[in-house]
């Protein structure tokens, strides 16, 4: 029972941080109707800019205390995500309002390369280091309950906790704020928001933000665990199953979808893996995926596509 606990656990926790960067897709194709593959690239710029301020500002500004070069370095990274945002908002989405939206997913393509190569053009191309003091010792739980406790890992267990944290506080922000109520009218119907006086344009601009601030929590926890590298644009293609799964405009589709996947990954690897020569994780989400696309291609809380039409 414990090994089993273990296993959900790990599935858990990983699920929380599939569902955080599947949280950026869902919110910029909710507030524009524009499927952003340039998240991805989101990611990994945010990350390397939080690794890179983090080393810098320490040497700019002369201390040593790690804590405030950390909480400055996000702050700076968050206020450069802030201006991409505009950016983006200014210089492509103005100029394609009411276009068809394979010419929007061009423009997201566009702007994923053009982030990672203003991503080496800032911050080098090496393999840096995020160090936020998260502990990386495996602690056991429990042991009260089970023989030998629940073995899980500290780190997994904060960064759990900060993205529940973050959905949480996004969850607040769409319920009971003004400008969530917006963004919420914006999802549901542009023409009809823009007749009631909601900007289209800064409604944009501000789910760019969010998605923006979404992306740079995700790469830190990211790049704390496995290094800032160019291949954590890949951590995106794994948040596609999440949106199919959970529907590309619900999300609590995107928290839940995440969480069946990360679930769903580590106990067919660890109870059938050994079956059929293991390499059940690669795959698991992909091919549940594919079933849901064939089967229910809105999802489990999406809308069809018709009734957005």
């Amino acid at each position: 029972m414990g090994f089993f606990l273990e296993t959900l656990f790990g599935g858990l926790m990983a699920g929380m941080l599939y569902s955080l960067v599947a949280l950026g897709f869902v919110l910029i194709f909710k507030a524009s109707g524009v499927f952003n593959f340039a998240q991805g690239a989101m990611v990994l710029f945010a990350a390397l800019a939080m690794a890179r301020f983090s080393e810098w500002v320490p040497q700019w500004l002369g201390f040593e205390s790690k804590l405030l070069g950390n909480l400055v370095a996000f702050a700076l990274a968050g206020l450069l995500m802030f201006v991409l945002a505009w950016f983006i908002e200014r210089l492509v989405l103005r100029h394609l309002v009411n276009q068809e939206g394979v010419t929007l997913l061009m423009a997201t393509l566009g702007i994923t390369y053009f982030l990672d190569g203003l991503g080496q053009t800032i911050f080098g191309s090496d393999i840096y280091q995020i160090d936020i003091g998260m502990p990386k010792d495996p602690i056991f739980l429990f042991e009260g309950l089970f023989e030998g406790g629940v073995l899980v890992n500290q780190e997994d267990v904060i960064a759990a906790v900060v993205a529940a944290c973050l959905v949480a506080a996004l969850s607040i922000f769409f319920q009971k704020t003004t400008t969530g109520r917006a963004l919420r009218a914006v999802a549901d119907d542009h023409q009809a928001a823009q007749s009631i006086g909601i900007p289209l344009n800064r409604i944009w601009v501000i789910v760019w933000c969010v998605a923006g601030i979404t992306a740079l929590v995700a790469g830190m926890i990211w790049g704390s665990k496995l290094g800032v590298q160019f291949s954590l644009t890949t951590v995106a293609l794994r948040a596609l199953p999440v949106i199919i799964l959970g529907g590309l405009t619900s999300v609590p589709g995107a928290i839940i979808g995440g969480l069946i996947i990360g679930v769903g990954e580590k106990l067919s690897e660890v109870y059938l893996g050994p079956l059929v020569g293991g390499g059940i994780e690669i795959w698991f989400a992909y091919m549940l995926a594919l079933v849901f696309l064939l089967f229910r291609p809105q999802g489990l809380f999406g809308e069809k596509i018709i009734d957005r039409v």
